[in-house]
């Protein structure tokens, strides 16, 4: 689902609301977690998930064109999502089929 899918969802979900102000409420949601991400403060959605900035260190690495050739991978901040137990219990009871490939002729599906 993308950002028109939801915003087409949400609207028809939330009584008496319309597609601009579902659209505006959900930048502002997306620029409000960004901004207290920046700030270095973690944002938790009870129930849903937490969202986190973490610095990943810089490390060695090696040329993905060129696998003989190492190079050195800079220091990131990156953002970090855990999920909250109302939604691991949702995912566990979910019909999702997972995909697991062993080998590039063996697919396994696990349901």
């Amino acid at each position: 689902m993308n950002k028109a899918g939801l915003i087409e969802k949400l609207t028809e979900r939330v009584p008496g609301s319309n597609k601009k102000q579902v659209e505006a409420l959900i930048d502002a949601l997306v620029e409000t977690i960004i901004e207290e991400l920046k700030a270095a403060r973690k944002v938790n959605i009870v129930g849903f998930g937490s969202f986190e900035a973490k610095k990943r260190h810089a490390r060695g690495g090696i040329n993905p064109q060129n696998p003989t050739q190492r190079i050195q991978i800079p220091e990131v901040v990156v953002a970090k999502f855990k999920t909250g137990k109302t939604l691991k219990d949702a995912l566990k009871n979910s019909e999702l089929k997972v995909i697991t490939q062993v080998k590039p002729e063996e697919t396994q599906i696990t349901e």
